[in-house]
This record gives structure tokens, sequence and C-alpha cells, in this order.
């Protein structure tokens, strides 16, 4: 091998190096156990998994100390081949997101404030009436539940996707 071939070596193999770099955040910074444990369900799925796929997944304690753990995969041809009805409610839960009120609230809710009352306490979030508006918009997307005489919790199975919706939306 000539030096120029082994500088090019070189110079790919640090590349990808930095490329991959990119792709992590401060939990194990440069270590991608994630993204070669999911390479290695989709090799071992063969043509199925050929165009690859997406993994999230979470282990989280809330101030309130609950506790979950979670994790979703779906294969790309999955996703790019559903039907429009379901990227239609996909566009629903996202936009009920979009809505700094809407975000504040689900922190708050997530923080232990679970009432209505609790949250019309705090300053910024409008009128009583507008609080309901923006939960009732959250609970249609089910983004929240009600849990009786006006408390609201974000269901289990959503707090790690709404955790990696927001970390997806501000990376």
């Amino acid at each position: 091998m000539t030096l120029e071939e082994r500088v090019a070596a070189l110079e790919q193999r640090m590349a990808a190096l930095e490329g991959a770099g990119s792709a992590t955040t401060a939990l194990g910074e440069g270590d991608l156990w994630a993204l070669e444990g999911l390479k290695q369900q989709l090799a071992s799925k063969g043509e199925a998994a050929a165009d690859g796929g997406v993994l999230f997944t979470g282990a989280v304690r809330l101030p309130t100390q609950e506790q979950y753990e979670w994790q979703y995969g779906a294969l790309t041809s999955g996703l790019l081949e559903r039907e429009s009805d379901d990227w239609t409610r996909s566009a629903e839960s996202l936009a009920a997101l979009g809505h700094a009120v809407r975000l504040r609230l689900l922190r708050e809710i997530l923080g232990g404030r679970r009432t209505a009352a609790e949250l019309a306490e705090l300053e910024g979030l409008g009128t009583t009436g507008q609080i309901y508006h923006h939960l009732r918009q959250l609970t249609a997307a089910g983004w929240l539940h009600t849990t009786g005489r006006g408390r609201y919790e974000v269901p289990g199975t959503r707090v790690v996707p709404l955790l990696v919706v927001l970390t997806a939306a501000c990376p």
C-alpha cells in the first residue's frame, strides 16, 4: 500500500469516527452500544430488515420518583409504507405538542403537579379556560389521561416517547 493510499484510508476512518461521534449525546459519549445492538437485531431479521430501522429506548425516574423503562423499534420499510391515515394521526399527535403552554403543562405534570387547580396557580399559562383547552388537546392526542377528580398524568407508555420527541426536537 502506498503512502497516499494509507493516508486516504486513515482519512476515511477519521471521517467515519467523527461522523459517529456527532451521532452521540453526553450519555456514553462516543459509545454507540444502542446503535450496534439495533444493527445486530436487524442483521438477524435478514432481508425483511434490509432497509434498516429505528430504535428508541429509555429508563427514566421522574421528580415524583416514578420510574419508567421503555423501548420500541420499527423497521424503516414498515414506517414508510404506513397508510396516510397513520401519518395523519402522527401529525395530530405532534401538533398537540406544538404549543409552548402544552409543553409546560406536560413538564409540570411530569414534575408532580397533577390537578387542574395546581396548574392554574402557575404563572404564564393563561386563564383556567385556556388551561382546560390545552389539557383537552393533550388528552385527545393521548399525551395525557385523567385519573379522576381533575387529576392528569402522562400515561406510563408515553413518558419515554415524550422525552424522545423533546430530545429530537432540540438536538
